[in-house]
């Protein structure tokens, strides 16, 4: 259900338009040299000319009230062309007309993804974000009609929410773990109870331990807990962690919610049978010896011989 979940939502995101185009150009005098070049830039068939008449206009017409369309035309023309850093630039630009311009802050997230730069794609994915939820939590236009306010935020919703994917899609591509610890953490701040989280938590876990991050794991993990969005992989870690650092209550906490867990999980999908049950066999093995330890160090002997004696055959 999460996998269908995730690409539905990559689907739906892909399939709405923007309501209204934000720049548009209304009108065009022919008699003054710029309304001359915005005319064979509309009419220039070549994308590669086309572009280069473009950058001409911004550049010699920055105040221009059609420089919005021209560098929105230009932000989309780089897009298209690979030429991303040029994109990105363009888009910053816009937005210094335009700070709540949703649109190219999100056409800027998608040239991020594109250039596979994680801390691009935070950078973007939180402009994002805020424009859209500006736009989600403000008030209707008097001149707007009611359908079309709705239309917006809608899409201001969905694009939101497509900036958590963002992050999630761009922890599961990166191998940088200092990178992951921090898309993770932002997804989690973005949205603590986003439907993307969940699936970020395992790689986190990882890389929180390459990273040596354990304070961080551990918090963000007990946050997690608390939400009831539970990971095995994330909570054999702060189980080791508390184990390492002397904390039996912590142990115990942890090794119990974790055999509960392991014990109800259903085989994801992507995983063979035999690599589903040796994960499932360590992770429930490693948990029931934890407690047993714990246990026994606490002089609780019956639920210790009873937690390690669970163990055996699982080790």
């Amino acid at each position: 259900m999460k996998r269908l979940s995730f690409m539905l939502s990559v689907l739906l995101i892909a399939a709405v338009a923007a309501p209204a185009q934000r720049h548009k150009l209304t009108s065009i005098n022919a008699e003054t040299p710029e309304g001359q070049l915005l005319q064979s830039i509309g009419t220039e068939q070549d994308p590669a000319k086309k572009l280069e008449l473009m950058e001409k206009f911004a550049a010699q017409y920055p105040k221009h009230e059609a420089a919005g369309w021209v560098l929105s035309q230009m932000q989309q023309a780089y897009i298209n062309s690979g030429n991303i850093d040029k994109a990105l630039s363009t888009g910053e630009a816009l937005l210094a007309m335009d700070p709540d311009d949703t649109d190219t802050a999100y056409a800027n997230l998608k040239a991020a993804e594109k250039k596979q730069d994680p801390d691009a794609i935070l950078k973007w994915s939180t402009a994002t974000s805020n424009a859209a939820r500006k736009t989600a939590g403000g008030s209707k236009p008097a001149d707007m009609d009611e359908a079309t306010w709705k239309q917006m935020v809608d899409y201001a919703k969905q694009v939101d929410t497509y900036t958590e994917y963002a992050l999630s899609a761009a922890v599961l591509q990166t191998s940088d773990p200092n990178k992951i610890v921090m898309l993770t953490e932002a997804l989690e701040q973005r949205n603590p109870n986003s439907q993307y989280l969940a699936q970020a938590l395992s790689k986190f876990a990882a890389a929180a331990r390459q990273a040596n991050q354990l304070d961080k794991a551990t918090a963000l993990g007990d946050r997690a807990l608390a939400r009831n969005q539970t990971n095995d992989d994330l909570l054999l870690l702060m189980a080791d962690t508390a184990l390492n650092r002397k904390q039996p209550d912590r142990v115990i906490v942890y090794t119990t919610k974790l055999i509960e867990l392991s014990s109800s999980q259903t085989k994801p999908q992507g995983i063979s049978d035999a690599d589903w049950q040796k994960k499932r066999d360590t992770t429930l093995g490693l948990a029931y010896w934890m407690q047993g330890i714990t246990l026994a160090g606490q002089n609780k002997f019956a639920q210790a011989d009873k937690s390690l004696r669970a163990a055996l055959p699982l080790i």
